[in-house]
């Protein structure tokens, strides 16, 4: 199933982090913190959101650093994706 984002939306998926300390504790699901890195899956079109003209900034690739409780979390076809905002997305990184 392809997705399509409304206006300022982004599609991301979670750039897993490994499951081991520094010292090698291996940590449970539980303690593991939310990812912050992403790869754009699929960007909005942008245009007027709120009164304002939004250029998008992000395109789908890019690897972004996003904020640790932003947006909505959904499964589609099997893997998990979070839909963020824009403004959300802290940082592309290169």
């Amino acid at each position: 199933m392809a997705i399509k984002p409304l206006f300022d939306k982004v599609v991301i998926k979670a750039i897993e982090t490994d499951e081991k300390t520094a010292s090698g504790i291996v940590l449970p699901g539980a303690a593991k913190e939310k990812p912050q890195l992403a790869t754009v899956v699929a960007v909005g079109p942008g245009g007027n959101v709120d009164g304002k003209d939004t250029v998008m900034q992000v395109k789908v690739g890019d690897t972004v650093l996003y904020s640790r409780y932003a947006g909505s979390e959904f499964k589609i076809d099997g893997e998990e994706v979070v839909i963020v905002r824009q403004a959300d997305i802290l940082a592309v990184i290169e």
